[in-house]
């Protein structure tokens, strides 16, 4: 009985492997039902629908897969910004993973470290909008997205799969090499490059290459602590003045 495994199932094991998934974390990347233990034992046969999700997250070459290549990757045209670490519970939903101000020094450094992760908070929130697609929580530092984000709020962001998926002038949480930003984004495809941009008008936009980008996260929600009392506004202000100076007429009168 012939027991050897066939390659591709070898070489899908060596990607998981590599990119330090889980069985679980794969098959929930790849939508394979369950686990990729099946694929990895030679039982299950790789689907076209896992080749070409191998393909868009980590351009991983087919023809490699299948022990007809040496080159393991095609040539990207993008970056993935993909994020490498994703938190399963046990009823196998995917967590929100909290990253405070602390953390956020040491995130870009930590991409593809699942043991680093383990020490984030992390909860899961049962609502539809937050099913099917990986979020994360980031916790903001500075005053760059005054007045709408203050400094100590929290954002919610949507890992972004692609950066064709861009969407002009929305808010995004942009991780690079050495940082971690929340800033409203330009898109320049042409350029392969995006300009961050703070509400803050004291801080100038920055230009950022591709290249540059480690993840991309869409922002949805805000979390915020703290009600201040709403500023009186100069049109009530001028309105109690005037009313003021009125009364004070109508005394002299009489």
């Amino acid at each position: 009985m012939n027991t050897k495994l066939p390659i591709e199932a070898h070489r899908f094991k060596q990607v998981r492997e590599e990119l330090r998934y889980t069985q679980q974390q794969f098959a929930k990347l790849l939508f394979i039902p369950s686990t990729t233990a099946d694929i990895e034992r030679g039982k299950t046969k790789i689907s076209g629908q896992v080749v070409m999700g191998l393909i868009k997250l980590f351009q991983i070459n087919p023809l490699w897969l299948y022990g007809e290549s040496n080159e393991k990757y095609l040539q990207a045209k993008n970056p993935s910004i993909l994020p490498k670490v994703i938190s399963l519970n046990s009823q196998d939903n995917e967590n929100i993973l909290m990253v405070n101000e602390k953390a956020a020094a040491g995130y870009p450094h930590n991409l593809q470290d699942p043991q680093w992760y383990e020490r984030l908070p992390a909860f899961d929130l049962p609502l539809p909008q937050y099913r099917n697609a990986t979020y994360r929580g980031f916790q903001v530092e500075g005053d760059s997205m005054l007045p709408a984000i203050k400094p100590g709020d929290w954002v919610i962001g949507k890992a972004i799969s692609s950066l064709e998926e861009i969407m002009n002038e929305r808010v995004y949480v942009v991780v690079l090499n050495d940082s971690v930003l929340v800033k409203k984004i330009q898109h320049h495809p042409q350029k392969r490059k995006v300009k961050l941009i703070s509400f803050n008008e004291g801080y100038l936009p920055v230009d950022i290459s591709y290249s540059d980008i480690q993840e991309l996260w869409l922002v949805n929600s805000k979390l915020t602590f703290g009600i201040e009392e709403p500023e009186e506004s100069s049109l009530l202000k001028e309105l109690k003045d005037s009313m003021s100076e009125l009364k004070s007429q109508l005394k002299k009168i009489n």
